[in-house]
């Protein structure tokens, strides 16, 4: 994976969700996302 800056990650990883396709690319993003602490969607 290619190093993303927090905001590049949460929007590759919204894509990745609403496309619905590559279910390994979503797992890692999530992993990553987790991992840096980053919350990727509000809490409505």
């Amino acid at each position: 994976m290619k190093i993303m800056s927090n905001e590049q990650l949460v929007v590759s990883y919204r894509d990745a969700i609403k496309s619905g396709k590559e279910k390994e690319w979503i797992k890692i993003l999530k992993d990553e996302i987790l991992r840096r602490g980053l919350k990727p969607f509000k809490k409505r």
